[in-house]
């Protein structure tokens, strides 16, 4: 199979079967085999009625229904893990990415032999205000946390080899910054391509203000885990070996002083920099120890699903857990 589209989506029940008409005339037009993935992460109109129509029709649509609204995140991780196309390519359905783009991103992958084509959105609909500005602030700070030179981690429209999707783990709200997992797991052909930006033709944007705060969090978390996450111990049990010896050589000076300086003085309890010993000396075990456990964690911890599927369409040969 040449492509798989994995579209997650939330209460996007007006835009489907335009998007879906415009994604099947495009691979047609293109002679293309595919497979069109639509992820329903929980949504409360008639969305799911309307994935079910269209995959009676299409034998090619695939449907994956949540239980409940799980993330972006997690919708992205079921479609990947299902996903056969040799290019995985991911697009919102909310009309705002341009299909007419899936043959150029296609031939970018296969042609070139590049792991990842992101999206830049240089010409955007969006408010200015509300979008464009914290987008341009955000992008700064993930290029330069990163080293991951893109001008839109957050553009929905990218196109993967198919073993990136199967080796990276998306989950919490890591989609913004797939790129930068996907340097870490070792594929480092990422190129960017200017796509073109439609203004919403259905409903209202999913996302407020709030996903630029929570996505410098988890920009510090990646760059975190990025650092550290293989081995916790290099951070922790660094900090807490400085803060050890901060704390013992001032616990040898006031020794020597007690001993040899002032051994009539004030009593080393009354002197200040007796708790400033103690409390670092105490905080550097406590952080020795908090490395030590982050190891013990990260060696036996059990991998678990994050999102609970409820329904299927077209995936019957595919083990997933099914919740009623």
């Amino acid at each position: 199979m040449d492509i798989s589209v994995v579209i997650p989506l939330l209460n996007e029940q007006e835009s489907l079967i335009e998007l879906h008409d415009w994604i099947v005339k495009v691979m047609q037009s293109n002679r293309f085999s595919y497979e069109l993935i639509f992820i329903d992460d929980g949504s409360t109109d008639n969305s799911w009625e309307t994935i079910q129509t269209l995959s009676a029709n299409n034998s090619s649509v695939k449907g994956i229904r949540f239980l409940k609204n799980f993330g972006k995140s997690q919708a992205l991780h079921a479609g990947f893990e299902m996903a056969q196309g040799d290019v995985v390519i991911t697009m919102d359905a909310d009309l705002q990415d341009n299909p007419e783009e899936i043959p150029e991103l296609f031939n970018l992958i296969k042609d070139n032999n590049i792991d990842l084509v992101s999206g830049w959105k240089k010409v955007r609909y969006d408010s200015v205000i509300s979008k464009n500005l914290p987008s341009k602030l955000f992008n700064w700070a993930a290029r330069k946390t990163s080293g991951v030179k893109l001008h839109d981690f957050n553009c929905g429209l990218k196109a993967y080899r198919k073993a990136v999707v199967k080796t990276i783990d998306v989950h919490g709200e890591m989609h913004r910054y797939i790129p930068v997992l996907a340097k870490n797991a070792g594929f480092t052909k990422i190129e960017e391509k200017v796509v073109k930006h439609q203004a919403r033709k259905y409903g209202t944007t999913k996302f407020g203000m709030e996903r630029f705060i929570n996505g410098f969090l988890d920009l510090i978390t990646i760059w975190f885990i990025s650092k550290f996450g293989r081995q916790p111990m290099h951070l922790f049990g660094a900090l807490g070996v400085l803060m050890f010896i901060i704390g013992f050589c001032f616990a040898i000076y006031l020794g020597i002083d007690k001993l040899f300086f002032s051994p009539y003085g004030r009593l080393i309890t009354q002197r200040p920099q007796f708790y400033i010993s103690l409390t670092a000396m105490i905080i550097g075990t406590q952080l020795f120890i908090a490395g030590f456990l982050g190891e013990l964690i990260l060696r036996t911890k059990k991998q678990e699903k994050r999102y609970k599927i409820q329904q299927t369409i077209n995936l019957d040969s595919f083990k997933v857990e099914i919740t009623s």
